[in-house]
């Protein structure tokens, strides 16, 4: 097995070069902008502030609701135009603020909770709750949490996930070209968390020019190593990031602190800088608007909040109407219905594509050719759990490793058959982990 990589994962057009050479660029919302309360696992948030109620960028409008939640910031000022459900791009309704945009972008005076070096492990950890930080490559977990495992000093890797292995996507390449003194920041700040541990910058290999860049900004930290990965998808997975990083394997039944590692994204870890030694609250957010439907690909810093539709215009709108709309990559991400949807802590990337190749496949049945377990990372057999979830056989589902699936979607995309291999699982997974919360 080559160095710096895992078995199984496939080589898909990445689709990268459409906005990978664009410099990221500011946008404004123009019309009002919706915060969902819940864009985090965990408790939703509670709003904290009411019809009628003017703010001001940055500040608090709504407070954790647990000790697994996070605080919401507004991220423009103006005026509050309701707390009442509005749809997301999964389709829910979830209670939200919704701010009537004044457009004057005011804000609230952002400084330091205190100076970095007089700041103990509590206080760090405070300012990164505070500021309301989740995980931004997609799964939305509070960054607090996760840095507060049960024994700090076992931790002997901090993995900042630098691969954006997913098709199309480039906001952490860009994020890495133009503030990479901000990612090496926020990872000596949370090695300040992790005494005994060794800071990792885990880049694929298709980024040599980001890879020479912060192995310069890094050459005199002795705690901090750039690795290249080889680059496969999916190298920026949890489970095979950290064997990639550090040869050390996790199940779905670890965590990543089970085997001494704490891995965070790109955007998490510069969110983390942020917070600790500038003061700023997460209120805005990398999101790539690309795909061959889009007139002007880009990568755009956005406000939280700023409805999707909005992206597109930024982008110059549509050159011919699109297929298919995703919120986030094109193999784990989610086809939208509607634009009129906010973006979140959580919202990577929209792409738009003139063709639905999904939807024109007709599933035939399996040939038995083994192409999705010769591909499958979680070294499962996908057709045969896909059988067991369409023939609701919970047991079989289970004694087959059915929850070790990552959900990546490598067996459906290679399967000759065109057979919803992943969808399937994914479905008997949920009614798996919901049985179990209950």
């Amino acid at each position: 097995m080559a160095k710096f990589t895992f078995v199984g994962g496939i080589h898909p057009y990445d689709g990268k070069d459409l906005s990978k050479d664009k410099p990221i660029r500011d946008i404004l919302p123009e019309g009002e902008v919706v915060y969902p309360l819940s864009q985090h696992i965990g408790a939703p948030a509670k709003a904290i502030v009411k019809k009628g109620d003017r703010v001001l960028a940055g500040q608090k409008i709504a407070e954790g609701g647990g000790f697994v939640s996070a605080p919401i910031y507004a991220s423009v000022s103006g005026t509050v135009k309701a707390v009442e459900p509005r749809r997301v791009v999964t389709g829910d309704m979830v209670m939200s603020i919704i701010i009537d945009n004044d457009k004057k972008y005011e804000a609230v005076a952002f400084s330091p909770k205190a100076p970095l070096e007089d700041m103990c492990r509590e206080d760090i950890i405070d300012c990164i709750r505070e500021a309301g930080i989740v995980g931004m490559g997609g799964a939305g977990f509070p960054t607090h949490v996760k840095l507060c495992p049960k024994e700090p000093d076992q931790i002997d890797y901090v993995i900042a996930n630098c691969a954006e292995c997913e098709p199309y996507l480039t906001s952490d390449y860009r994020r890495m070209l133009e503030e990479p003194e901000k990612l090496v920041g926020g990872l000596k700040i949370l090695l300040l968390l992790f005494q005994n541990a060794h800071g990792i910058l885990a880049v694929e290999d298709n980024k040599p020019d980001c890879i020479e860049l912060l192995r310069k900004l890094t050459k005199e930290e002795p705690r901090i190593s750039v690795k290249a990965l080889k680059t496969k998808y999916p190298q920026g997975a949890e489970r095979q990031l950290i064997y990639a990083s550090t040869g050390r394997r996790i199940n779905s039944s670890m965590l990543p602190a089970d085997v001494g590692c704490v891995v965070n994204n790109v955007d998490t870890v510069v969110a983390v800088y942020r917070a600790v030694a500038q003061g700023r609250p997460l209120i805005e957010r990398i999101v790539t608007v690309t795909g061959d439907a889009v007139a002007k690909p880009q990568n755009f810093r956005v406000p939280i909040g700023t409805s999707y539709r909005e992206l597109i215009e930024a982008a110059g709108g549509f050159k011919v109407p699109p297929e298919k709309v995703v919120c986030g990559g094109p193999m784990m991400g989610f086809a939208m219905f509607d634009l009129n949807v906010p973006t979140t802590k959580t919202s990577t990337a929209l792409l738009a594509f003139t063709k639905d190749e999904v939807s024109a496949m007709e599933p035939g049945p399996c040939i038995n050719c083994g192409r999705c377990v010769e591909v499958c990372p979680g070294r499962v057999i996908p057709s045969r759990l896909a059988d067991c979830a369409e023939h609701f056989d919970e047991e079989a589902f289970l004694e087959n490793n059915g929850m070790e699936c990552c959900e990546c979607g490598c067996c459906s995309f290679v399967c000759p058959a065109k057979r919803p291999l992943t969808q399937e699982i994914k479905s008997m997974r949920k009614i798996q982990l919901a049985k179990r919360k209950k």
